[in-house]
C-alpha cells in the first residue's frame, strides 16, 4: 500500500519523479569543455581577449578573473547580420585543479542552478545547467573546427 501511495501521491494523482542529473555524464561534459576552452582562450591574464570569426559573426573571449585554482572567462557574441538580434554572453569558470569548465552565468542573468523545478516562474528548463554546458561544448567545438582568428600584422608586436 505504501508503494502505491508513493507512486500516486496522497490524492491519487500520479507524481513525476524529480529530475536528477547524471553526475558522471555532467563531469565528462565539463572535462571536455575544459580541454576545448584551453585551445581557444587568450593568455591567462586579466583583461586579455581574443576574437574568433565564424561566418559573419564575431565572438570575443575575455579573461575576467584569475585565481590560484580558477580562471573566469566571458564569451560574447556580436551579431553582424541583424540589428534585431542582441548580444549573447556566457560566463565560464575553469577549475584548474579538477580540470573542468562550466557555465556559471548566461546573458547577464543570475547564477545557474544545478536543476529547477518545472514549471517555475522564470520558465527555466529542469536541466538548464546541463543544456547550457552542452551548448558551450558545441560552440567550443565549432570554434576549434571552423573558427578563424584574425591575424595581427603589426610589425611592432614581433609576429613579422
Amino acid at each position: 500500500m505504501s508503494d502505491l501511495m508513493h507512486e500516486y501521491g496522497a490524492r491519487g494523482n500520479a507524481t513525476k519523479p524529480r529530475y536528477v542529473q547524471s553526475l558522471p555524464k555532467y563531469i565528462t561534459l565539463c572535462e571536455h569543455n575544459y580541454l576545448r576552452a584551453l585551445k581557444v582562450m587568450p593568455e591567462e591574464e586579466v583583461g586579455n581577449q581574443c576574437q574568433i570569426k565564424m561566418g559573419a559573426m564575431d565572438f570575443f573571449i575575455a579573461v575576467d578573473a584569475v585565481a590560484k585554482y580558477t580562471t573566469d572567462i566571458s564569451i560574447r557574441q556580436k551579431h553582424a547580420l541583424s540589428s534585431h538580434i542582441g548580444e549573447f554572453e556566457l560566463a565560464v569558470r575553469l577549475y584548474h585543479d579538477a580540470r573542468v569548465a562550466e557555465v556559471i552565468q548566461h546573458n547577464y542573468h543570475q547564477k545557474v542552478k544545478p536543476s529547477y523545478r518545472y514549471p517555475n516562474p522564470n520558465m527555466h528548463h529542469k536541466d538548464e545547467k546541463y543544456q547550457l554546458n552542452a551548448f558551450l561544448a558545441d560552440w567550443l567545438l565549432a570554434c576549434i573546427e571552423r573558427g578563424r582568428v584574425p591575424l595581427n600584422w603589426d610589425v611592432n608586436n614581433g609576429l613579422v
